[in-house]
């Protein structure tokens, strides 16, 4: 296995283009030659010359030459050598959780990949740059480099593309033919953008190819020199250039011609700032990539010289002047300089002492503040949007944690914005960068206190993710003694928690099991983590369903469920998803685990878990092969493997997570033979994420309905159809105030909430439904309410399930006996509680936007049939092989 097969994944994941590209053809041209017999090229030239803008288009244009896609790696914004690989594996898509040393991890990751790798801005980070590449070209056959820099990275293989300027004519010369240039058409185009209507005519092409010709052809300069537009004619710009010039050149010969005209414009521009534009250009250096608004007025406004009203009046200066470039994604504007304005801001900052750490000091305590903001809120409604915005603040993430851990004092600081970021760290596919600042921030900080006691907790738990268990280990019972001793009983009962964890991953079940059963018999301890006392639940009945004790694994589910359900949380509520299609897999009901496997897997997507879809995925091979699905098991054994492939090759190296798929796969590619068995295999393989997980909910099937031979079960199409979607009771009061025409903050003030609850319960609403806007939602209350003449007075809840098509009655299946007898369970730390009938079937999903709901009343029970009838199995007899866990 391995996941060696190539996934088509043909995302570009490069930057996207808000201005027109000016003609440079013969670049193009060269570029595309020389990646054709080449496996690095390095595109060079001066700072401002157009070298990203060349390699975004070079690198589009070639997307389809490449089946695993064309990514690019932003490096502008990092500064710390030892995550450039770990960035590369970020814009990779990859998620490693191996213990290896970062960059040989992702050779190992990427190396049966087709792909187009951009490194851009390498000039400052050269030396790991030059070790990313030539570790890649080493390591792997089919990976091709594009890079941009200043230098040049001296490796053998590379191949060197110099950018240069945009040819210019002579200003004094035949100027009949000169609308064809380059140069002349970007003044022309950029010029157009700010005063309407302009064109290049007779009377102005020679004092626009004068202009152009002493800027020499720099797009940047440029672009710059055509914001003056607005209030200077042609000949005034050029005559105030020309000053300026002038001036410049005085200066040092030493200094290249080039730099010479770009530092002139750049002076101009910031010349022609307000005094505040100034300030706000200076202080905004220090963020690293994008930016939005609220962290510009947290570092750039200190109180005095600049207040926060007065930084958007700067910002929006700056975008007019061409300084700042505004960009936006989904209703939300980020701003950003590009990297030879940055260094520019910088220079200027360091000229007065101290304002380059007093504006790194409060970017750093602004994102101590969000990250702590984000933390209280993980455990609700807002878990999508948190997880968008930290990745979209990653670059100045990092910055706050480099400053922190560099600079004098500020040591304490670095460690507890890490620790705060635990669930960044664990949930959204951080293991090795997590543990990478933490570590550091554990060295820098050997004092006794809560921060390094949380740290210590937080790195075992990365650790153990990462397969190092013994290095977990030590970390959390180090967090433990150290919780103890401060008397931080919440920091103690973290790492305690932890070593759960660690044990269940280590296939000492009854050791996790007394673990979680302390924890959760303890109750939530004030000040710990909810999202950790649901993981504890979360454990505990994974732990229960492993050992066979089934019953109570469900009980625990359905508890921890409603407080997630009441809450709006969604990433604790697909593991217990998952625990639950676990649960009634070892009880061999196929029908309910394969309903809850895909409800797991629907939330999972939406959170972007990629290592809780891996391992729901591996259980969804186990349910296709227990049902005689054969050919979709080994599709869906393959792209699991080869979302493994991107975290963990080992799969924890887990004999208790990796038993029952390892069983399937016997079985499996028994029935299907040698031959089918590795084509749908390797079909599994050649599938992205996103095709993987629609495959796995069969949403395709869904979408060509019975006529194609898909299925067609009760879908979000339309209102009546969504008869069968339940909605907590709070989701149903909110979408009958819906119905009734409240706005967000309306149904906030009536239920007295918080508003950003209520939008995350509309969201959810419209997410379960599968509709788009409010209008939906009340159109769909209202098929939900009797009409006036009913004879019943009293209207059907919202979350009723239609009359028209109830479901079909079941009773639950008989356990099939396991292949190895269940070992007995260790003495229970709690009275243990009483098993639980098993609940109903619930309704499968129609689509990934319905979410698990609470089982509701079951009709009377049919004479039993415990296995549904499958081709080539008689009704009522159980699979083959009924995988194990016990």
């Amino acid at each position: 296995m391995g996941g060696s097969a190539p996934r088509r994944d043909r995302s570009t994941h490069l930057p996207v283009e808000t201005t027109s590209f000016v003609d440079r053809r013969s670049e193009l041209a060269e570029g595309r030659r020389l990646l054709a017999k080449a496996r690095l090229v390095t595109l060079t030239g001066p700072g401002g010359v157009g070298k990203t803008r060349l390699a975004t288009r070079l690198a589009t244009g070639l997307e389809r030459a490449f089946p695993d896609g064309v990514r690019c790696v932003h490096l502008s914004g990092l500064h710390d050598p030892a995550l450039v690989p770990v960035a590369a594996a970020d814009a990779l898509g990859l998620h490693d959780n191996s213990h290896q040393p970062p960059l040989p991890a992702l050779v190992d990751q990427v190396r049966d990949r087709r792909l187009l790798l951009v490194l851009d801005n390498c000039e400052h980070l050269l030396t790991a740059c030059a070790r990313l590449a030539a570790a890649l070209l080493h390591g792997t056959p089919g990976i091709r480099i594009l890079a941009t820099s200043r230098h040049r990275l001296a490796l053998t293989e590379e191949h060197l593309l110099e950018v240069r300027p945009l040819p210019v004519p002579d200003p004094d010369g035949d100027l009949s033919q000169a609308d064809g240039y380059a140069s002349l058409a970007l003044f022309a185009e950029r010029a157009a953008a700010v005063v309407p209507g302009f064109t290049l005519t007779p009377a102005n092409r020679a004092s626009v190819a004068r202009l152009c010709h002493r800027l020499d052809g720099l797009p940047l300069a440029i672009e710059l020199a055509t914001v003056r537009m607005r209030v200077l004619g042609i000949d005034q710009l050029l005559e105030r250039l020309d000053d300026r010039y002038r001036l410049l050149t005085a200066g040092s010969p030493a200094v290249l011609p080039r730099h010479q005209t770009l530092r002139a414009a750049v002076d101009w521009s910031h010349d022609l700032c307000t005094p505040r534009e100034q300030m706000v250009w200076a202080r905004a250096s220090v963020l690293a990539g994008g930016f939005d608004l609220d962290v510009a007025e947290a570092v750039c406004a200190d109180g005095e010289q600049v207040r926060s009203h007065d930084v958007l009046e700067a910002v929006a200066g700056l975008v007019d002047k061409s300084v700042l470039t505004r960009d936006e994604h989904d209703g939300t504007v980020r701003y950003r300089l590009i990297d030879t304005l940055r260094h520019y801001g910088l220079e200027r900052l360091r000229m007065t002492p101290g304002a380059e750490t007093e504006a790194r000091r409060r970017q750093r305590d602004w994102m101590q503040e969000r990250a702590a903001e984000y933390e209280g809120a993980w455990f609700g409604p807002g878990q999508r949007q948190i997880v968008t915005r930290l990745h979209a603040d990653q670059d100045n993430l990092r910055a706050a944690l480099d400053f922190s851990l560099v600079t004098p004092g500020e040591a304490p600081a670095g460690m507890r914005l890490a620790g705060t970021l635990w669930f960044f760290w664990h949930a959204c596919g951080g293991t090795r960068e997590g543990r990478y600042w933490l570590e550091r921030a554990i060295e820098a900080n050997p004092e006794p206190t809560r921060e390094r006691a949380r740290a210590l907790w937080v790195a075992g738990l990365l650790a153990g993710c990462s397969k190092d268990l013994a290095g977990g280990r030590r970390r959390a019972h180090q967090a433990r003694e150290l919780a103890l001793e401060l008397g931080e009983s919440a920091e103690a009962a973290h790492a305690d928690s932890v070593l759960g964890m660690l044990a269940l991953f280590g296939d000492d079940l009854h050791g996790a099991l007394g673990h979680f059963e302390a924890s959760v018999a303890c109750g939530p301890i004030p000040g710990t983590l909810p999202s950790i006392t649901g993981l504890d639940q979360v454990g505990l009945a994974s732990v229960l369903a492993f050992l066979g004790r089934t019953d109570r694994a469900v009980s625990v589910c359905e508890d921890a469920r409603r407080s997630c359900e009441d809450q709006g949380e969604e990433w604790v509520l697909s593991y217990l998803l998952r625990v639950l299609a676990l649960a009634y897999t070892v009880k061999g009901d196929w029908r309910r685990a394969e309903s809850y496997g895909r409800q797991a897997l629907c939330l999972k997507r939406a959170v972007h878990d990629v290592f809780g879809i891996a391992l729901t995925l591996d259980l969804m091979v186990v349910i296709a092969a227990a049902l005689d699905a054969h050919e979709r098991a080994a599709v869906l054994l393959g792209g699991a493997d080869r979302v493994w492939a991107d975290i963990s090759s080992g799969r924890f190296d887990s004999t208790t997570f990796n038993g029952a798929r390892r069983q399937s796969e016997e079985e499996v590619r028994e029935a299907l033979g040698p031959q089918e068995f590795e084509r749908a295999y390797r079909r599994g393989g050649e599938l992205g994420l996103p095709e993987l997980v629609e495959y796995a909910l069969q949403e395709r099937a869904r979408k060509r309905g019975p006529k194609h031979g898909g299925e067609l079960p009760p879908g979000p199409a339309t209102p009546a159809a969504n008869g069968g979607t339940r909605l907590t009771p709070r989701e149903t009061e909110v979408a009958r105030l819906v119905a009734e025409g409240l706005a967000n903050q309306q149904i906030a003030d009536r239920l007295v909430i918080a508003r950003r609850t209520a939008e995350g319960h509309v969201e959810r609403i419209l997410s379960k439904l599968g509709f788009h806007n409010r209008s939906q939602i009340a159109a769909w209350v209202t098929a939900q309410t009797p009409p006036a003449d009913t004879p019943s007075g009293d209207a059907p809840p919202v979350d009723a399930p239609p009359l028209a098509s109830p479901p079909e009655p079941t009773s639950p299946a008989p356990a099939p006996p396991a292949l190895t007898p269940p070992a007995p369970p260790p003495p229970a730390l709690t009275p243990p509680a009483p098993e639980s009938p098993a609940s109903p079937v619930p309704p499968a999903p129609a689509s990934c936007t319905s979410t698990p709901t609470a089982p509701g009343p079951t009709a009377p029970t049919p004479p039993a049939q415990p296995w549904p009838a499958h081709p080539g199995r008689a009704p009522g007899t159980v699979p083959r092989v009924v995988p194990s866990y016990a």
